[in-house]
């Protein structure tokens, strides 16, 4: 049988499904709230933008020099000591565990009331959050073992549907604007100040605009690698950022940039401007249509990366098993998939699944950003036709100093979860040593 492969246009959608998740729909609230003004607001969207921009850019050389099936693992390993390679991964996995929890708990918040009539207590309504999100992961579980290419179909399907959701969502902006305006900053404020604002909202930015990073797990099953990969990626960029850009101009036209501090729903009030009351209820359900998309490539790509640990070694052989007929890594995908649902009833709110993921992400960012320069050095890739980064070495370093700024900005806002971060991080040390050992008894 022949071997299901990616072409280009399904790679740019896997990116934009990857970085569009949910957090457009409620994380603009949170960086609104951070903001003094709409100009610290506008900017830090701008320079998020400009920021993943160059990350993409990044990942696209680094895809390109090591088009292999868990790439995103493969560069760590290929760089690094392997029990540092792990430990990076480990977390990075975690993390995206939890961050395709997330992404599902949104949903469920935008239809569980739909679905559940009545009135409920908080500890209920929570519950069936829960229920719900936990469906939608095990759904997507099962589609995904029917093979990369059935998820692949479903993924552009669903990416193109969330992008008319949102392009509807812009059209908004041709409704009469929000009457109130920006009140001003109280007391004197300093330039501390600012720059202090200004790094609080990207901390939900970065979760918001982050993922892209996911596509070279795929490297190993796209047509012509390091010319798709590349392109695909910096396609599906430039779409995101655009969406981003118009959206929030489009949330604080028709919400009012106060107003989008304390709003609930804010894709709701979109779709009320321009359809009435009905609209909103509509728009709840395609919202969670929509968020499928980011479930499904969850799903799709972090199995990858485990079956890559695993062949590389660091975890037991059972996860490098693989379906030949549905090119499908069976053990790596029930492991995540129980992983993801796991921690979705730990954390249960997307606010304390975000605090902790971004953190996990920055680190992961840094140390996948830095391989740029050890992957060169090492003239990795070099012998094939590979994609190379223009402005070498000035776009992965204002990368990685971005994250930097935002690795800060999250212990100056509450250093716990940075300590729990890091625990989480240092505990994979001995789980290699484990793993290892183990690996070593099978042989």
């Amino acid at each position: 049988m022949k071997k299901q492969v990616l072409g280009y246009f399904d790679v740019s959608m896997i990116v934009v499904s990857l970085v569009i998740g949910m957090g457009i729909f409620k994380t603009p609230g949170n960086v609104a709230r951070e903001a003094l003004t709409p100009d610290v607001f506008y900017l830090a969207w701008i320079f998020g933008g400009i920021t993943a921009l160059c990350g993409a850019l990044t990942f696209a050389e680094i895809g390109s020099r090591l088009p292999v099936s868990g790439g995103y693992y493969r560069i760590f390993s290929h760089s690094y000591h392997p029990a540092f390679a792990f430990m990076l991964n480990g977390t990075i996995l975690l993390s995206n565990a939890a961050s395709v929890a997330g992404v599902a708990l949104i949903g469920a918040e935008y239809i569980s009331a739909l679905v559940f009539h009545g009135t409920y207590s908080p500890a209920e309504t929570e519950t069936h959050r829960l229920v719900i999100s936990a469906i939608e992961i095990i759904l997507f579980f099962g589609l995904n073992m029917l093979g990369l290419k059935t998820s692949a179909t479903a993924q552009n399907i669903l990416t193109v549907f969330k992008l008319v959701v949102v392009a509807v969502l812009c059209c908004s902006v041709f409704v009469p604007a929000a009457t109130t305006v920006a009140l001003p900053p109280a007391g004197n404020l300093s330039s501390l100040d600012y720059l202090k604002s200004f790094g609080l909202c990207l901390i939900p930015i970065s979760f918001t605009y982050g993922g892209y990073q996911q596509t070279i797990n795929f490297g190993g099953e796209v047509e012509n690698a390091p010319r798709t990969v590349p392109r695909a990626i910096i396609t599906g960029m430039a779409i995101v950022i655009v969406l981003y850009l118009l959206i929030n101009f489009v949330y604080v036209q028709v919400i009012g940039f106060d107003q989008l501090k304390s709003a609930d729903s804010i894709a709701s009030l979109l779709a009320e401007r321009l359809f009435g009351a009905s609209g909103g209820i509509a728009l709840r359900f395609l919202l969670f249509f929509s968020v499928l998309a980011y479930v499904n490539v969850g799903l799709m790509s972090n199995p990858r990366v485990i079956m890559a640990m695993s062949e590389e070694k660091t975890l037991p052989a059972l996860f490098s098993r693989h379906s030949r007929k549905f090119n499908v890594p069976v053990p790596a995908l029930i492991a995540f998939t129980v992983a993801t649902i796991a921690i979705l009833f730990f954390a249960k709110t997307f606010d304390q699944l975000v605090k902790y993921v971004i953190f996990l992400d920055s680190l992961g960012f840094i140390g996948a950003a830095f391989t740029i320069f050890i992957l060169r050095r090492k003239k990795t890739g070099e012998e094939k036709t590979i994609y190379r980064l223009k402005l070498y070495p000035f776009v992965p370093a204002l990368f990685i100093l971005a994250y930097g700024i935002i690795t800060a900005a999250v212990i100056s806002d509450n250093w716990r979860y940075a300590f729990i971060g890091l625990c989480i991080f240092f505990a994979f040390l001995p789980l290699y040593f484990i793993f290892t050992v183990t690996r070593k008894k099978e042989q």
